[in-house]
C-alpha cells in the first residue's frame, strides 16, 4: 500500500486486477493484514436493520476466528472481503497492458467511507489476531472493491453475497478436517469397524430412502462424543480404543444390525421398520453407554447384552413420547435422554441419566 497524490489529493493505492460484473467495474487488490483494521469500518450498530447494509458483529464468533489464525500461521486460509467505496476511486492501467488493460493500480481517496459488504467477522477476527501476532500483519488478503452506490444498493449486495451461500454439512466438515484429532478419529474409526464401513453416508447429515447407507458421520461424532464426554480437543490412544470397543459391541448386540452386516436386510428395510437406524437412538446409545462404562469399567460388555432384549421396533410402546410421536420420529433430547434411560434399564443399569450426572456432579 502506498498513500499517492496523482489526481486524487491523498490516496491509498494498490496493485489490483480490474474486472467487470453486470456492466459495472471491480476491482481485486492484495491488502496486507495490518492495514485491514484501520482501512475497513463497520455500519453503525445502533441503527435499525433497515438504515445498515450488513448484519450486527457476533462478538462469540471473534475468539475462535482469531485463535484459528494465530494458532494456524502456516495453514490458515481466509476468504476475500467485499467492499464498497464510498469515494473517488481511479485504476490506472499498467503501461504494459495499454489503456484497456485489466492489471495496474488502484487508488483509493482516503477521504473514502469503505464499507465492508461481505467479511466483517474476518476483518475483526484479523484485528484480534494481529493484537497476539503482530508478525502477520505483514501478509495479505485480498479485497474486492466495488464502486458505493448507495444503501439500497449495499443492502441488496449484502444479500445476493449470502442468498447462496452454502455451509457445508457437519459431515463434509468432519470428513475434511485434517486438524482436528477426533475428525480423524472418527472417519478412521468408520472405516475399521464393520457396522460403519461402507454403512455410512459421509456427505450428507441425513439419508434418503433409497440410499444404501444406513449411518451418517456426523450422527456417529455426536454419538462418540456424548459417549466419550472428552474435555479436550485431543483424543487419547485409550479412548481411541474404548469407542471403537463399544460400538463394535454394540453393533454384536443389536439383531438387526448384525443382520445388516451379512447383508441380508437392507438399511432402507431398518430404516422404515426400528428406531435403531436413526441418529436420535444413536446418541441414546452414546449416552447410555457413557454410564455403562463408567460405571461399570470391567462388565460394560456383559451388560450391553441387555440390547438383544429390547423391542428395536419403531410401533413398539417403549418408544412413545419418546422419540416416537404419532408414529414419527422426534429429535428433542428430553427424549433422547428418556430413550438412554430404557436402554440402561434393559442393560441392567442401577441408575438412570439424570442420577449417574447428579453424582457426577457432586
Amino acid at each position: 500500500m502506498a498513500r499517492d497524490s496523482d489526481d486524487l489529493d491523498t490516496s491509498y493505492s494498490f496493485d489490483a486486477l480490474r474486472g467487470m460484473q453486470a456492466g459495472r467495474n471491480f476491482y481485486v487488490a492484495m491488502c496486507p493484514l495490518k492495514i485491514i483494521p484501520k482501512l475497513f469500518i463497520f455500519n453503525e450498530e445502533e441503527l435499525p436493520p433497515q438504515f445498515r447494509a450488513q448484519r450486527i458483529l457476533r462478538d462469540s464468533r471473534i475468539p475462535s476466528m482469531a485463535s484459528y489464525i494465530v494458532n494456524n500461521p502456516k495453514e490458515y486460509v481466509f476468504s476475500s472481503l467485499t467492499a464498497s467505496v464510498d469515494g473517488a476511486m481511479k485504476f490506472t492501467p499498467d503501461p504494459s497492458v495499454g489503456s484497456e488493460g485489466k492489471i495496474g493500480r488502484l487508488h483509493i481517496s482516503m477521504e473514502s467511507r469503505l464499507l465492508i459488504n461481505d467479511g466483517q467477522h474476518r476483518r475483526k477476527a484479523i484485528e484480534e489476531a494481529l493484537k497476539i501476532k503482530p508478525e502477520l500483519g505483514n501478509e495479505s488478503i485480498s479485497v474486492v472493491f466495488f464502486s458505493d452506490k448507495g444503501l439500497k444498493r449495499s443492502q441488496q449486495m449484502f444479500a445476493d453475497l449470502n442468498k447462496h451461500a452454502v455451509k457445508p454439512t457437519k459431515s463434509l466438515g468432519i470428513l475434511y478436517d485434517h486438524r482436528d484429532a477426533f475428525a480423524q478419529f472418527i472417519v478412521k474409526m468408520v472405516n475399521d469397524l464393520d457396522v460403519f464401513h461402507n454403512r455410512t453416508e459421509m456427505e450428507k447429515t441425513s439419508i434418503s430412502n433409497r440410499s444404501t447407507k444406513f449411518f451418517t458421520l456426523n450422527g456417529i461424532s455426536d454419538a462418540t462424543k456424548f459417549l466419550l464426554k472428552l474435555k479436550t480437543k485431543t483424543i487419547s490412544q485409550e479412548s481411541q480404543k474404548l469407542a471403537a470397543d463399544y460400538w463394535n459391541a454394540v453393533s454384536k448386540n443389536i439383531p438387526e444390525w448384525n443382520l445388516l452386516v451379512q447383508k441380508k436386510v437392507s438399511p432402507s428395510e431398518l430404516r422404515s421398520e426400528f428406531v435403531h437406524a436413526h441418529t436420535n437412538t444413536l446418541n441414546a446409545l452414546g449416552m447410555a453407554g457413557h454410564v455403562l462404562v463408567t460405571k461399570y469399567p470391567d462388565s460394560w460388555k456383559d451388560k450391553l447384552r441387555g440390547l438383544q432384549k429390547i423391542d428395536w421396533a419403531r410401533d413398539s410402546p417403549l418408544w412413545d413420547g419418546k422419540i416416537i410421536l404419532d408414529g414419527r420420529m422426534m429429535k428433542q433430547k428430553a427424549g433422547i435422554k428418556k430413550t438412554a434411560d430404557v436402554i440402561l434399564g434393559k442393560c441392567s443399569a442401577k441408575l438412570t441419566l439424570a442420577e449417574f450426572e447428579k453424582s457426577e456432579a457432586k
